[in-house]
């Protein structure tokens, strides 16, 4: 995002709240007698008056599934900006990677509809849903033919399930679900690998760790499953754990599109920031210009 915005022509101003900004608080009517040191109300609202845009990435906490589905975080510097808003990763989502992805995708297929695989892997801790969320919904919003492969109890968020389901078939693509990683890789043309927490772990990730432990020789990417594919390209949004999630001779491969993929991040954030600005109407944008060229006219210091 920082190389985008500068080839751009722009300045990047990296905040990270607790580090080189003051710790943040996003709920309203919050005693703030603790550890948060300002309102998401007062830091969203000052840095708009210095920028076009603010992209917001906020992880999610594993803590408790209900709550960090709603993205509570970014729906508050959504809600006091008056400038646009980017989703860097949420807790439940990350549409800048799922653009890239489909780019990517794109690049290599053209727009013809492909068998594309959502695949589960073990990894040593539980991770977060936003890439495979987004990486579904994009899959089905592009109409290709989505396999979403995990273990029994691994599951993605069933509202959101039932939203690719409905764009899939909207779009002319379709949605499966398996727990069988074997037949999940069966003339696919997309293998793409992602490891997620489960849903019913959130905020007992030493159970999630005794769950998934079962699943570590099985659930990887290696040779022998892309053998069975339809000479299927291999994604990852990196980083990514060799011999964890995908095996050497399959990152190293030819088939494997993963650095492509990473580029395509820089181009598909440019993309969105010129979108967004140049279209951005009525907004905070739009009186940010219009006050820097008043003050220039009239020689003060300061907007009032």
């Amino acid at each position: 995002m920082q190389v985008g915005v500068y080839e751009l022509g722009g300045n990047a101003v990296v905040l990270e709240p607790g580090g080189t900004s003051w710790t943040l608080e996003h709920r309203d009517g919050s005693v703030m007698d603790g550890d948060k040191t300002e309102h998401v109300a007062e830091f969203v609202r000052v840095v708009e008056r210095y920028c076009a845009a603010i992209g917001v990435r906020t992880f999610a906490a594993l803590k408790d599934w209900q709550e960090e589905r709603t993205d509570p975080v970014l729906k508050a510097f959504a809600k006091y900006s008056g400038v646009p808003i980017i989703n860097l990763e949420s807790a439940m989502h990350h549409p800048c990677q799922s653009l890239a992805d489909m780019m990517t995708i794109r690049e290599r297929f053209g727009s013809a509809r492909k068998r594309v695989v959502l695949t589960w892997a073990w990894h040593p801790k539980p991770l977060p849903m936003a890439v495979p969320n987004s990486f579904a919904l994009a899959s089905a919003q592009m109409g290709h033919d989505l396999v979403v492969a995990h273990p029994p109890g691994f599951g993605l968020d069933e509202e959101l399930m039932e939203t690719v389901a409905q764009t899939a078939q909207a779009a002319g693509g379709s949605l499966e679900t398996t727990n069988d990683i074997e037949s999940a890789f069966a003339g696919a043309e997309v293998i793409y690998a992602k490891s997620w927490g489960a849903k019913q772990f959130y905020g007992a990730a030493d159970e999630d760790v005794a769950a998934r432990a079962q699943y570590r020789n099985q659930w990887i990417v290696d040779e022998r499953k892309m053998g069975h594919t339809n000479n299927a390209i291999f994604m990852h949004c990196l980083p990514v754990r060799r011999n964890v999630i995908v095996t050497d001779g399959v990152i190293d491969s030819p088939a494997s599109i993963v650095i492509d993929e990473a580029e395509n991040r820089l181009h598909a954030q440019k993309a969105v920031m010129v979108w967004l600005l140049n279209g951005f109407k009525g907004s905070r944008v739009q009186e940010f210009k219009s006050s820097k060229k008043e003050t220039k006219n009239r020689g003060s210091g300061k907007k009032r």
